[in-house]
């Protein structure tokens, strides 16, 4: 048969998971087997070169279901069932795609996050049909890449969520250290603290090459749906008065309420509050925790060239 959609591979996927925690580079050659791919389907690639075709098909599938609660995330390259997905599972569907996620809200909100108004969601592509096409290809690639950081900042933002809270504290240290805090000294500009006697401060980072003054650290790793109120930020400033300090930043992976934003900019100390979407925007913008995959370049006619 010829390589089914991620759409397709929906079903199938949610079925190894089922399995118990499994590995994607497994699922792949399981499901590849399962569907009896040709050599050829099997090892057709991207234009990239650097992936095939079928695992990036169900990578998507993988993806998307985690997306909508079915799967879970647990460490690098593994996913297992959810409740949510076995709860699908016993209703026998006979077949899983974008329609089906959408009755759940979490889906619902990844496709508002990511700009998409249709109603079948769909990895970046062309649209084959041109008659069919409203937007312009511009348009299409830049919809398109907003949908793969969509996906990117929650598939980094659960990675986060899943590790010990000392590799949270480190990150968000070397985060700050990438944005150019700590000026050329990056290896004596910040460090995490997080001991018992540290006062409620998990890190801390010159501002500066010269350590003239120093940003004060909290990171509170929790889920979604628990968010950070005002005593905490009050806490917080207490903390910063005792190590006499006067910035601080507070990162969470969930978010922050309203009353704890207000407490923020009431205070007399400068609190800058950073939340889970924003902390993996950052992430995605210093290449922390991602890496490049392919660029491409968009060329056009270059006028000069033809006044001459």
């Amino acid at each position: 048969m010829a390589i089914p959609d991620y759409q397709f591979l929906m079903l199938p996927v949610l079925r190894e998971a089922a399995r118990g925690e499994v590995r994607i580079g497994a699922v792949v050659e399981a499901l590849a087997d399962e569907l009896s791919l040709s050599p050829e389907d099997r090892t057709a690639l991207l234009p990239s070169g650097k992936q095939s075709v079928f695992s990036n098909r169900v990578h998507w599938a993988k993806s998307y279901l985690s997306k909508a609660g079915l799967v879970e995330l647990t460490k690098r390259g593994h996913f297992k069932i959810s409740a949510r997905g076995q709860e699908v599972l016993a209703s026998n569907p006979a077949a899983i795609d974008n329609r089906f996620l959408n009755q759940f809200e979490e889906f619902r909100e990844f496709r508002r996050r990511s700009d998409e108004t249709d109603e079948a969601v769909s990895p970046p592509q062309v649209v084959e049909d041109l008659s069919e096409q409203k937007e312009t290809p511009d348009e299409l690639m830049r919809s398109a890449h907003r949908q793969i950081e969509t996906a990117l900042a929650q598939d980094l933002l659960a990675r986060v969520r899943n590790a010990p809270p000392a590799f949270f504290e480190r990150l968000i240290v070397n985060l700050l250290l990438s944005m150019g805090y700590g000026g050329t000294s990056a290896d004596k500009a910040g460090r995490t603290l997080g001991r018992s006697g540290d006062d409620g401060v998990d890190g801390v980072v010159d501002q500066d090459i010269l350590g003239l003054d120093r940003v004060y650290i909290q990171a509170k790793r929790y889920g979604a749906g628990n968010n950070i109120g005002s005593g905490a930020i009050r806490d917080f400033f207490g903390s910063l008065d005792r190590h006499k300090a006067n910035k601080g930043l507070f990162v969470t992976t969930s978010s922050f309420s309203p009353s704890a934003r207000e407490t923020a900019d009431f205070l007399s100390k400068r609190i800058v509050l950073i939340d889970g979407n924003q902390l993996a925007e950052l992430m995605i913008r210093q290449n922390i925790g991602c890496r490049i995959e392919e660029t491409l370049a968009i060329k056009n006619i270059d006028e000069e060239f033809f006044e001459a």
